[in-house]
């Protein structure tokens, strides 16, 4: 939707996901990392991920590529996009 992500995984693949949004794609910032799984997320921790985002230089870094992929996203829906086009290629398989 164009928005940064204050990711906080839990468990399954959202370590994996968390990981993937903010250093692959860099559109997050993670409120706290997997390893110390016994640690609380205070809400200190929060309001400083938060407000990172919202009033910093890198937050603003991130916005911008939040919106940019966004639109990505949009135009690979579209009709002839690469998201549209080998979703009605997973239908025909499916419906052969």
């Amino acid at each position: 939707m164009g928005v940064p992500i204050a990711a906080w995984p839990m468990s399954s693949d959202q370590p994996l996901n968390a990981f993937s949004l903010s250093s692959v794609l860099g559109v997050a910032l993670l409120m706290k990392e997997w390893t110390p799984r016994d640690e609380l997320l205070t809400s200190e921790i929060i309001k400083n991920v938060v407000r990172k985002l919202i009033d910093t230089s890198e937050g603003e870094a991130i916005r911008k590529k939040a919106a940019e992929l966004a639109g990505e996203l949009r135009v690979s829906m579209m009709e002839g996009g690469v998201t549209h086009t080998e979703l009605g290629s997973l239908i025909s398989f499916i419906l052969r």
